[in-house]
């Protein structure tokens, strides 16, 4: 079993590494995972809408180059199906039984995915009504896949 996270941009504050240090190891004995980092193009001030859908597109576009063929794509976005815990673990578990071996979880910039991402996504999910910072999404994500294969 392998799981991608495709993300858009670095992250820069050390205690979110830490943590996503923290939980990679810990997920090591029941699955490979990496984390693939993907530009993310400069917003400017006053950012109009014709702007807005050509970052998502040129940051898009960099995902799908990312993405490896034949695998399970979750595209992570505000307006997917949200999801608990419990119900995370057995999609996850769900997903890899029914003969998927590779898993791709795909995290968008601050402006969100480009809309061709989530179309062509196996499902898209929300794990809050609220909206968290997309650097610490990944934390959340990796902490959400420990409590999934760890039970």
């Amino acid at each position: 079993m392998k799981i991608y996270i495709i993300a858009v941009g670095k992250i820069k504050q050390n205690y979110i590494n830490d943590g996503i240090d923290f939980y990679l190891k810990k997920l090591r004995p029941y699955c490979e995972i990496e984390i693939k980092e993907i530009e993310e193009e400069k917003v400017p001030q006053n950012l109009n809408e014709k702007e807005k859908e050509e970052i998502l597109r040129k940051e898009g576009e960099r995902i799908l180059s990312k993405i490896k063929k034949g695998s399970f794509v979750v595209s992570l976005a505000i307006e997917g199906k949200e999801v608990d815990s419990y119900e995370f673990s057995k999609f996850l578990k769900a997903t890899f039984q029914s003969g998927y071996r590779e898993m791709t979880f795909v995290i968008g910039s601050s402006l969100g995915l480009w809309e061709n991402i989530k179309k062509q996504s196996h499902a898209n999910l929300s794990f809050s009504k609220m909206t968290f910072p997309h650097q610490l999404m990944r934390l959340i994500l990796l902490e959400q896949i420990y409590l999934a294969l760890s039970k």
